[in-house]
C-alpha cells in the first residue's frame, strides 16, 4: 500500500486552535494535511479532540484561531450558503449509522439524492440499487432498520454516505459495536470505496488492528495536540511512549492507569507505605 502524502492536499489545518470557551481548550497548534485520494486515520484516547476535528472539517464548528481549508477553500471565512454547497460533496458515516428508523433501507439511501438533486425517480432507483449492491445489501432494500443486524445497518449507512459520490468521506468510529466479521467487512468496504470513488477519507477510530491494515497515514492526538504521525509501518515501529502504549494496549504509560491522588497509606490513615 502506498503511504506517501505527497499528493495534492484536499484538507489542510494550519496552527488551528479550538475552545468552547476560555476555560475549555479542546485543540491547539494543530497542523495536518489530508491528501486527495488517501485514507487517513485520526487516533487518540477518549476526549483527545478527534471528533471535534471532524466537526471543524465539516463546518459544524468554527476554529477559534488558525485555518481550515477544504479543496483550497477556507472554512473560516466561508459564507453559510457556500458552506452548505460544499457539504453536498462530503459524506459522513456516524458512529452508530444514524439511519432514519421509519424509512426502509431503500428510502434511507435515496434520501440524499432526493434532497440534493433533481434526478428522476427512475435514475434514483438505479443509483440506490447500485450503492446497495456495492455494500452487498441490494437484497435488503425493502427491509426496515429494525430488521437489520448492527453490521448490516452500518453498511446501509455507508451506502447512504456515498450516495452522492462525495469528494470527502468522514467516518466517526465506524467499527464501534461490531463483531469481528462485520468489522472486517466494514474496514474492507471503507478501503475499497475510497479507491473506487477516488475519494479522500478521514477515519476517527480506536481500532488499531483493523486500521493499520487499511489506512495510508495516521495522526495521533493527545490532550488536543498531534503527538505523532506516520505510515502504518512507521507507527508499528514507533518508539514514542504514547504511540507504543496505544498500539500495544498497555494499561500504564504516558496515559496513567492511576489518577493522581494522595499516597494510599495517607488516605487510609496508616503510618506505613503501601
Amino acid at each position: 500500500m502506498e503511504t506517501t502524502l505527497s499528493a495534492e492536499p484536499l484538507v489542510e489545518m494550519r496552527d488551528l486552535a479550538f475552545a468552547y470557551d476560555r476555560k475549555r481548550p479542546i485543540l491547539s497548534g494543530i497542523n495536518l494535511t489530508i491528501p486527495k485520494g488517501k485514507l487517513v486515520a485520526i487516533m487518540g484516547g477518549s476526549g483527545s479532540g478527534k471528533t471535534t476535528l471532524l466537526r471543524l472539517i465539516g463546518g459544524q464548528l468554527r476554529a477559534t484561531s488558525g485555518e481550515v481549508k477544504v479543496a483550497g477553500n477556507s472554512l473560516t471565512t466561508m459564507s453559510r450558503a457556500d458552506l452548505y454547497k460544499m457539504r453536498r460533496s462530503m459524506g459522513m458515516l456516524f458512529q452508530f449509522g444514524a439511519l432514519f428508523t421509519d424509512l426502509t433501507v431503500f428510502e434511507n439511501v435515496a434520501f440524499p439524492m432526493r434532497e440534493h438533486t433533481d434526478l428522476p425517480e427512475s435514475a434514483i432507483r438505479d443509483l440506490v440499487l447500485l450503492k446497495l449492491n456495492a455494500v452487498g445489501l441490494r437484497g435488503a432494500a425493502n427491509l426496515m432498520p429494525s430488521e437489520l443486524s448492527g453490521g448490516m445497518a452500518r453498511r446501509v449507512a455507508l451506502a447512504r454516505a456515498v450516495a452522492l459520490d462525495p469528494m470527502l468521506m468522514m467516518y466517526d468510529e465506524p467499527f464501534t459495536g461490531l463483531d469481528p466479521i462485520s468489522l472486517g467487512v466494514i474496514g474492507s468496504l471503507i478501503r475499497s470505496l475510497t479507491d473506487a470513488l477516488g475519494a479522500t477519507s478521514i477515519m476517527v477510530t480506536h481500532d488499531i488492528v483493523e486500521s493499520l491494515q487499511i489506512v495510508d497515514h495516521i495522526y495521533f492526538l493527545s490532550e488536543g495536540k498531534i503527538v505523532a504521525e506516520g505510515s502504518p509501518d512507521e507507527i508499528r515501529a514507533s518508539a514514542d511512549p504514547f504511540v507504543h502504549q496505544f498500539v500495544h494496549a498497555q494499561a500504564d504509560g504516558p496515559v496513567r492507569f492511576h489518577m493522581k491522588a494522595k499516597p494510599f497509606a495517607e488516605e487510609l490513615g496508616l503510618g506505613v507505605s503501601i
